[in-house]
């Protein structure tokens, strides 16, 4: 048993109430939140001066990327993928793919990020799976599906569904279900309709998510209308694939059609700020998606088109990115927030076990120091305090289930120092096997 004694607890429930005092943990699940919480032979944390958060959720990022930090700047997404991250991902053996996504997850845990959804790439899968297993990390993704794309990644369909398909049974539910899958067809212009029905098909068999791409780009959202007839999510809609279980990332150039189908369907966005800034593909209408009643969770989406897989970095700028267009008021800091817990676990099939500091719910806990002089002097709402102030830094303790995977600053699951200074020869490894020309 464990007592986070003292905090400013942010509890992200429906009333979004802030909370100064205890919250107690045992058997790896929130038992009680108040003032003074007493328990016998218990552990006490003190928080004192610091917030007491649901660890944040991403529900997008690409751990196999993330070697390939620093090696993909100045390109639009088509020829960013093309020239730069298909040749990376093809170059990858199941060495270099493990330790990128063990690196990825030293960072996200560092960060207070612990819950994620992951597409992984082509091959090599069971690498990642066991880097999410052994880092402690909340882990949602699968392998990704790519039938009809040219180049270094092109798989035949039915090979690539029945891969699938055998890892999903393989892993779905590991580590008492902190391990899930997901189905994952990277987007419209890479996947065949043929696919696509058929991850429809076993997503509703066997109650996995479908996590993909859509309307990230003006140039890729013109090839799908020229392919299909349609935009990207009217075509997944006609396909039965909106739904509860579909997790859409970036939605950038939605139509209002697309934007109720999303609402009606209950299909989640995923807003990437970062990268749909560093890509130049836009940013999506995020309080107009709200607005319509669409379920909008964040994250950072790659390494190599955003350079950080820091969740704080992404709060601020879905907090400020909009305000030119919408309005001063239209992100509030306290929804923000949401879309970093309670969203992206709702994204995720979590909301009931995650994304909240409620009793009975995981104890999936960030804490974090705001006695530092970039946060000071405190103001009235924490929220605004985390979204606009905080830093990944500020982390001083992680916990998922219950179990610390983050204490004092420091990783407990993985050797981060050793990671960091492995990272520069693994990626050289794979730039030689790549031979991009930059």
């Amino acid at each position: 048993m464990i007592v986070l004694r003292g905090g400013t607890v942010v509890t992200m429930d429906a009333r979004r109430s802030v909370v100064r005092g205890d919250v107690l943990i045992a058997q790896g699940r929130i038992q009680s939140v108040g003032k003074s919480v007493r328990a016998p032979k218990v552990k006490v944390i003190d928080c004192t001066g610091r917030a007491v958060i649901p660890g944040l959720v991403q529900a997008h990022v690409h751990l196999c990327q993330v070697l390939f930090r620093n090696h993909a700047d100045g390109l639009e997404l088509l020829d960013w993928l093309s020239q730069r991250i298909w040749p990376y991902e093809a170059a990858h053996d199941a060495r270099s793919l493990g330790f990128s996504a063990r690196l990825g997850i030293a960072e996200l845990l560092l960060g207070g990020t612990t819950a994620i959804l992951d597409m992984a790439t082509v091959h090599h899968t069971d690498a990642v799976l066991q880097a999410a297993l052994e880092g402690g990390i909340r882990y949602t993704g699968g392998k990704c599906l790519m039938d009809a794309a040219s180049g270094p990644l092109h798989e035949d369909t039915a090979p690539a569904l029945e891969e699938a398909e055998r890892l999903g049974r393989k892993w779905h539910g590991a580590a008492g279900g902190r391990i899930r899958w997901a189905l994952c067809p990277r987007f419209v212009l890479s996947c065949s309709e043929k696919m696509l029905h058929e991850v429809r098909v076993l997503s509703a068999r066997e109650g996995w998510l479908v996590h993909t791409h859509a309307s990230e780009n003006r140039t890729e959202v013109e090839q799908v209308r020229k392919q299909t007839g349609r935009d990207n999510v009217e075509y997944f809609d006609d396909l039965g694939l909106c739904g509860p279980r579909t997790v859409l990332a970036h939605c950038v150039h939605v139509t209002e059609n697309e934007t109720r189908i999303l609402a009606e369907t209950k299909t989640s966005a995923v807003h990437c700020p970062g990268a749909n800034l560093k890509l130049a593909s836009g940013h999506a209408p995020v309080p107009r998606l709200l607005a319509e009643g669409v379920n909008v969770a964040l994250g950072a989406d790659g390494a190599p088109c955003n350079n950080t897989l820091d969740a704080f970095h992404e709060m601020r700028l879905a907090a400020t990115l909009h305000l030119p267009q919408f309005g001063p008021r239209a992100m509030p800091a306290s929804e923000v927030l949401a879309m970093a817990t309670i969203r992206g676990a709702r994204a995720l099939g979590l909301a009931d076990e995650i994304g909240s500091i409620e009793p009975g719910k995981k104890a999936d806990l960030t804490i974090i120091d705001l006695t530092g002089a970039h946060c000071q002097p405190a103001g009235p709402d924490p929220h605004a305090t985390l979204v606009y102030c905080a830093r990944a830094s500020d982390v001083t303790d992680v916990f998922v289930e219950g179990r610390a995977v983050v204490r004092n600053r420091k990783l407990l699951t993985l050797d981060a120092p050793k990671l960091g200074a492995a990272a520069a020869n693994e990626t050289a490894r794979i730039l030689r096997r790549a031979r991009v020309s930059v």
